[in-house]
C-alpha cells in the first residue's frame, strides 16, 4: 500500500468512525498552497477541523505523536483561508486529531479533541 493509499484509507475511516460518533461530514481535503485541511466537520454548534494521522507501524511513535507544533501552525493559517472562503460558518472552532493505527490485524481509531500549541 503506497504512503497517498494509506492515507485516503486512514481518512475514509475517520469519517466513518467521526460519523458515527455524530459529527457531519462538511468538506474533505480542503487545500491551501503547502498542505490541506483532512475533514471539516460539524460537532453539534463547533466547526471542526480535523487532521487525520495514519500508521502501519508504531516504529516511529504513534500516530498522533506526529502532529509537531509546525503542523499545528499551518492547520490555524489554514482555517484562516477556510473562513474566509466560506460564509455562514458556525462561530465555535476546535482542531481534533484522529489517530488510525493499522500496525495490528484491527485498525484502533483515536479521537484526540481541541488540540492546540
Amino acid at each position: 500500500m503506497t504512503t497517498v493509499t494509506k492515507g485516503k484509507y486512514g481518512e475514509d475511516l475517520a469519517c466513518r468512525y467521526l460519523s458515527k460518533l455524530g459529527y457531519k461530514i462538511i468538506e474533505r481535503n480542503f487545500r491551501i498552497r503547502g498542505g490541506e485541511i483532512d475533514i471539516i466537520a460539524k460537532d453539534g454548534q463547533t466547526l471542526v477541523y480535523v487532521e487525520v494521522k495514519t500508521r502501519s507501524s508504531n516504529y516511529f511513535g504513534t500516530p498522533e505523536e506526529s502532529v509537531t507544533a509546525q503542523k499545528l501552525r499551518f492547520l490555524e493559517r489554514a482555517v484562516k483561508f477556510y473562513r474566509a472562503r466560506r460564509k455562514n460558518l458556525p462561530q465555535l472552532e476546535r482542531i481534533d486529531v484522529v489517530s488510525v493505527d493499522l500496525s495490528s490485524k484491527t485498525s484502533s481509531l483515536r479521537l484526540i479533541k481541541n488540540i492546540t500549541l
